[in-house]
C-alpha cells in the first residue's frame, strides 16, 4: 500500500500511437499527481508499441511489447518497483481477457467502459473482483463532474421531490457516413461487433448515458423497450437508439444515443423532473445546473459557489469564470481510485467512482437493450 502523498505506479496496456483516450488518461492520472505511468504495452503489435513507449517519454525496459508480457515483467519486480494500478484503453473485445488477468495477478484496475462485451463476462469478472478486493474503476468519467454531482445531491436530499420522469440523450453526428471505410482507426473498431461487441451507439455512448440517469437518480430500471437502427447502409451494428424505460419505483424514462446526428458533436443532456422540481445539465455547457421549483423562479446554479453541496465543491479545482470540463471529471475518477487504494477502501461507498457493479449493470443494460429490439421491439425485464 502506498504512503499518503506518493504517486501510485501505473501502468497502461492500450492508448498509444493515433489512439484518443490514451492521453486523456494519461493526463487525467497526472492532474492531481495522484499516479505516474511506469510501464506500458501501448498497442497490439510490439513495434508500435514501443514506437509509443518513445513518443511519450517512457522507460524503455518498462515498454513491453504485449500485455501479457506487461503482467509477467512487473510481477517479476519487487513489490516497491512494481507497478500498483493498470489502465486498459483497448477495444472493448480486449477488456476482458486483460482485466481478468491483472485482477486474477492482485493488481488495482481502471477499465474504459462499457466494461466487457457480454453478460457472463461482466458477471464472472465482477465475481473474481469481488474474491480478489482489489480496487476496480470503470471510466463512466461523466460522472465526476462537479454539476453532476450537485444534481446528485439535490436529487438524494429530495429537492426536487420524488422523482417522475428522466430523459437522457446523448447525440453525435461522426458516424453519419461509412467513415469506417476511410481507415479510420476509432470508427473501424467502433462499428465491428467482432471488437465493439453486440452494441453500436448504444454500446459507446448509450452506456455512458444510462450510467449518467442511474447516478443522478438512483433509480433502478424494471424493464425497457428498445428500438435500434442501422441507418447507414452495410453497418454492422446499430447508429441509433431510443430506449423507453420503467424503473422500480414507478419513475418513467427515455434515453436516445445516436451516431447519425449531423452536426452534433458530444451533446449529453440529463433532464429530471420530480414532484416539485426539475433540473438540466448539459455536457457541452457543463458548468451550470438549470433548476425549476413549483413555488419559485427557475434558477441557475454555477459550478463552485459556496452555496453548492460538499461533493460538488470537493470535485471543483478552479475558480467559477474559468472554463473546468472533460479532463478533470476524469482526473475526479483517478483521484478517487489512488484514494482509495492508499485507504485500502475497497467497497467503501464513501469514495465515488463508478466500480466493477456499475460496470456489470452497464453490461446488463445494453445486452437488454439489445435483446429489446430484435424483431419487433419488446419490453424486456433487467432481472433486479
Amino acid at each position: 500500500m502506498s504512503h499518503e502523498g506518493n504517486p501510485l505506479r501505473m501502468g497502461m496496456v492500450g492508448g498509444g500511437q493515433d489512439a484518443f483516450i490514451g492521453a486523456v488518461h494519461r493526463s487525467a492520472a497526472r492532474l492531481d499527481d495522484s499516479m505516474r505511468l511506469v510501464a506500458g504495452a501501448l498497442s497490439s503489435t510490439p513495434e508500435r508499441s514501443v514506437r509509443s513507449g518513445e513518443a511519450i517519454h517512457l522507460s524503455p525496459d518498462r515498454t513491453y511489447p504485449s500485455w501479457e508480457a506487461m503482467l509477467e515483467g512487473e510481477l517479476a519486480l519487487p513489490s516497491d518497483q512494481r507497478i500498483e494500478v493498470v489502465s486498459i484503453v483497448t477495444p472493448n473485445h480486449m477488456h476482458y481477457p486483460v482485466a481478468r488477468a491483472f485482477v486474477e495477478a492482485g493488481f488495482h484496475v481502471i477499465l474504459d467502459k462499457p466494461m466487457v462485451n457480454t453478460l457472463q463476462e461482466a458477471q464472472e469478472l465482477a465475481a473474481l473482483v469481488d474474491k480478489k478486493g482489489v480496487i476496480f474503476c470503470v471510466t463512466y468519467n461523466y460522472s465526476g463532474y462537479p454539476m453532476i454531482k450537485q444534481a446528485r445531491h439535490m436529487v438524494g436530499t429530495g429537492q426536487i421531490g420524488a422523482v417522475r420522469k428522466v430523459i437522457v440523450e446523448y447525440h453525435q453526428g461522426w458516424l453519419a457516413t461509412r467513415l469506417e471505410e476511410t481507415g479510420q482507426k476509432q470508427a473501424d473498431w467502433r462499428t465491428d461487433p467482432t471488437k465493439a461487441g453486440s452494441g453500436g451507439a448504444i454500446g459507446d455512448i448509450g452506456s455512458h448515458a444510462e450510467h449518467l440517469a442511474r447516478y443522478v437518480t438512483g433509480l433502478k430500471m424494471e424493464e425497457i423497450c428498445a428500438d435500434l437502427t442501422r441507418f447507414v447502409p452495410g453497418r454492422a451494428l446499430d447508429d441509433d437508439a431510443s430506449v423507453l424505460i420503467r424503473y422500480t419505483s414507478g419513475a418513467r424514462g427515455m434515453l436516445s444515443a445516436s451516431q447519425i446526428c449531423v452536426g452534433q458533436q458530444n451533446n449529453l443532456r440529463l433532464r429530471v423532473w420530480g414532484e416539485t422540481g426539475g433540473l438540466e445539465w448539459q455536457q457541452e455547457d457543463p458548468n451550470q445546473l438549470r433548476t425549476w421549483s413549483s413555488d419559485g423562479p427557475e434558477q441557475v446554479y454555477y459550478r463552485g459557489e459556496s452555496m453548492l453541496s460538499a461533493e460538488s465543491l470537493e470535485a471543483t479545482r478552479i475558480p467559477m469564470g474559468h472554463p473546468e470540463a472533460y479532463l478533470e471529471a476524469f482526473a475526479n475518477l483517478y483521484r478517487a481510485v489512488a484514494l482509495a487504494i492508499r485507504n485500502d477502501h475497497s467497497g467503501d461507498q464513501a469514495i465515488d467512482y463508478p466500480d466493477v457493479n456499475d460496470g456489470l449493470m452497464g453490461v446488463q443494460f445494453i445486452n437488454a437493450v439489445v435483446q429489446s429490439s430484435e424483431g419487433k421491439p419488446h419490453w424486456v425485464s433487467l432481472g433486479r
